[in-house]
């Protein structure tokens, strides 16, 4: 009888591991924020569900991000249009959201890479203000309210925050710089992590910062966005990118994503950011939560 129960046991664990093994790996991309990181997270503890061994490369920038997957070493990364369409293939002209979706498909198709189906949210950039010196300055409500402002007054405490991402990027600093004629130097602006920002906005330290569109800390910190008037900013619309080889080997996981794609909107995706960077949740735990409230059949 124990000889039957140690061949029996020994059946069902090289079954089980002969079960493991049979699990396609994905690996999956998310950039240096938090978005990035619940959209990563999300996806990785849907997909198991589905039978993949998800695999999470997370802290990229968005250059080694772009060149893991060109080069194989990543499979799946969350893009947002504007990125692939300004940073990626230098396309400058202006296009709307469907018209930057079209395109960026057309083009990254011939570097072996798929866009999937969409989300309902765009995570675009803005300058924004702190609530004191929005009250101080109610006459600020665009970029150019503010470069006129920054023109008029060019003390040293009047600094603007961005990311360091965004300050070294062809779709950013720079062209802003140029499109509104502003004067930001290194005297008056500071580079520093995305989530600093915010903090340097709530405390008071900086006169604008660079944000984002669906991030959590908007509301929490009351932060007076600004017009983009002068219409900068791409279209941001974000979408799971997968490498054609990998797709062509697993071409369900296009119908798998779709849904998952389709229940991220703008709010939902300013409530799941705040969780984590205003009320302190662990990523894991919201992407757990959040899967729990949105099941998927």
């Amino acid at each position: 009888m124990k000889k039957l129960s140690l061949i029996l046991g020994c059946v069902l664990l090289f079954a089980g591991i002969a079960q493991a093994a049979e699990k396609p790996v994905i690996r999956i991309g998310a950039r240096v924020f938090t978005e990035q990181t619940l959209l990563a997270e999300i996806t990785s503890q849907y997909l198991r569900t589905k039978g993949y061994d998800a695999r999470v490369t997370g802290g990229l920038g968005s250059n080694l991000a772009r060149s893991a997957q060109e080069s194989g070493q990543l499979d799946l990364i969350w893009e947002y249009t504007g990125v692939s369409l300004v940073a990626y293939n230098h396309i400058d002209e202006k296009l709307d959201s469907e018209q930057s979706y079209a395109r960026v498909k057309e083009l990254d198709a011939k570097k072996g890479l798929v866009w999937l189906s969409p989300s309902r949210f765009s995570n675009t950039y803005a300058l924004a203000l702190p609530q004191k010196v929005a009250e101080e300055h109610p006459e600020i409500n665009s970029i150019s309210d503010l470069t006129k402002a920054m023109a008029e007054d060019t003390r040293e405490h009047r600094l603007v925050a961005l990311d360091t991402e965004f300050a070294n990027r062809s779709d950013g600093l720079a062209g802003m710089v140029k499109l509104y004629d502003m004067n930001l130097t290194r005297k008056n602006t500071r580079q520093m992590d995305a989530g600093l920002v915010y903090t340097a906005l709530r405390n008071g330290q900086v006169f604008a910062g660079l944000v984002y569109t669906t991030d959590g800390r908007l509301n929490a910190f009351k932060l007076k966005l600004l017009e983009d008037d002068k219409h900068y900013f791409p279209d941001y619309t974000a979408a799971p990118v997968i490498r054609q080889e990998y797709l062509d080997q697993h071409p369900q996981l296009a119908a798998e994503l779709k849904p998952l794609a389709n229940l991220f909107d703008d709010e939902t995706m300013r409530q799941l950011n705040a969780r984590v960077d205003v009320d302190h949740e662990s990523p894991s735990a919201v992407a757990a939560d959040f899967l729990r409230q949105h099941p998927i059949n």
